[in-house]
């Protein structure tokens, strides 16, 4: 999958791509919407939403994989297959949650300690 125009690439510390096309949303009004009213996320698809360190899954129609993020790109919690009408935190630290399609932490091996990178795509 080619990456869009205008999104990032999603890389571990060691380059191993985890998501080639990761939108970011950052204002308040795509960080509310975000997945919402979409039938899927697509795989190599990703979205970051910043700041943010819980989301909720209600009215979402697919599970997804979540990532808590500190500011220095440190994976705090990975929380795996998702589904609709859930809550999830963070924790403390979190600053920034990735949303991607469901298998693709396990797919990626991405694992609470690892460091990840957003490079432009």
């Amino acid at each position: 999958m080619a990456p869009r125009p205008g999104t990032l690439t999603l890389r571990r510390a060691d380059g191993r791509i985890v998501s080639e096309s990761v939108t970011v949303m950052d204002s308040f009004g795509r960080r509310m919407k975000g997945l919402l009213g979409r039938r899927r996320l697509r795989q190599g698809e990703g979205v970051v939403l910043r700041p943010s360190w819980s989301v909720h899954t209600w009215f979402m129609r697919f599970p997804i994989d979540l990532l808590f993020i500190d500011r220095d790109g440190r994976v705090l919690r990975a929380a795996e297959n998702v589904g609709p009408f859930r809550f999830v935190s963070g924790g403390r630290g979190a600053r920034r949650t990735i949303e991607l399609p469901a298998g693709t932490i396990a797919n990626a091996k991405v694992a609470p300690g690892a460091t990840l990178a957003l490079d432009p795509a």
